[in-house]
């Protein structure tokens, strides 16, 4: 996972991020520490929860149908070379699958933290890590650990780069 992003974000590519409920949470989560920081003073990288505009996601619903709130903004926000991170305690959710299906046609790298057995999401993305439990909150403190691994690794690449000095 970590070399997907970076090497998207070297290219200038963007980390998109979604999930719902816990998840959703969690994927905001990231993508604050993302944009802001975890440790270090340093560039922001660029990365957009798909969970946070309420306009778009009540709008989405609402004319498409909930399970088209991420896919429609993978559409909107997403390029060839981005990498689509999403979160899935179950793997089943409709409108994960969807965002998962789009980021593919747009030729986007797909990356899943997933539980139980990675559902219908587990095949379709280039890299899937799955959490083996039916145990929702066991299954959000691994993501978000793992998250957590993966921002902290990254903002280590950064710092080394010739663009990671503090702004």
């Amino acid at each position: 996972m970590l070399e997907c992003i970076w090497a998207s974000l070297q290219q200038g590519g963007k980390l998109l991020l979604c999930g719902n409920g816990g998840s959703a949470a969690e994927a905001q989560h990231l993508a604050a520490e993302c944009v802001v920081r975890l440790h270090a003073w340093r560039r922001p990288l660029p990365a957009i929860a798909l969970t946070t505009d309420t306009s778009i996601l009540t709008a989405a619903s609402n004319d498409w149908g909930f399970d088209t709130v991420f896919a429609r903004q993978v559409a909107a926000l997403g390029r060839r070379g981005d990498v689509l991170l999403v979160l899935s305690t179950s793997g089943r959710s409709r409108n994960v699958v969807r965002a998962v299906e789009e980021a593919r046609r747009g030729g986007l790298h797909t990356l899943a933290l997933l539980g139980h057995d990675g559902g219908d999401v587990r095949p379709l993305v280039d890299l899937a890590l799955v959490v083996p439990s039916t145990n929702p909150q066991r299954i959000q403190e691994v993501h978000l650990t793992l998250g957590h691994l993966l921002c902290e690794a990254l903002e280590q690449r950064v710092q080394a780069a010739p663009w990671g000095e503090k702004p």
